[in-house]
């Protein structure tokens, strides 16, 4: 019986058949059997009303005519719940198209969090995060990949979602460099 290669995968959206196969793709040469967890953070239910009603406003600066009700709250937290719990599911299936094992959960505690304790309770050999780019972020450094460097203590990689290995490279329209 092979060995057992744990990578945790942290991702802000369903992953494209195009990720699941470039992620697939970077363990193909391993002797071992790779397993991948992924994590997909739940959005804040709260925050999507409140950006919500603020575009309805049409002034980021005016509180919102109306306060929003618990029930209100409530029906978004249930809609991002179900929509989170969509996206893991298509996320597993391209990972199980592309080749790959893989299982997953919904996550609503700070994803750098889950990330932490997720690598250490699989004894994880490495994380990925696959996230869109978030320049400004990322500059200075409070972006999910820089946090997670101060918290893990295994390898980790930051792949851009919907962009090839060669896109993400500067061969396309990847990030270039700042």
């Amino acid at each position: 019986m092979s060995e057992t290669y744990t990578v945790v995968l942290l991702v802000e959206q369903a992953l494209t058949a195009q990720d699941a196969a470039q992620v697939h793709s970077l363990h193909e040469a391993l002797e071992a059997d790779v397993h991948y967890h992924v994590l997909l953070p739940v959005e804040d239910a709260a925050a999507r009303v409140e950006a919500a009603m603020g575009s309805i406003n049409g002034d980021g600066l005016v509180a919102p005519a109306s306060p929003v009700s618990l029930e209100e709250l409530e029906t978004a937290r249930e809609y991002t719940e179900h929509q989170s719990a969509a996206e893991l599911a298509s996320t597993l299936a391209a990972l199980t198209a592309a080749g790959a094992t893989a299982d997953g959960e919904v996550v609503d505690d700070d994803p750098i969090t889950a990330l932490a304790a997720s690598v250490a309770r699989l004894d994880a050999g490495e994380a990925i995060i696959l996230t869109r780019s978030h320049v400004v972020a990322e500059f200075f450094h409070v972006d999910w990949t820089s946090r997670a460097r101060r918290r893990i203590g295994v390898p980790l990689l930051h792949l851009l979602e919907h962009e090839s290995f060669d896109e993400q490279a500067g061969a396309g329209e990847g990030v270039t460099g700042l």
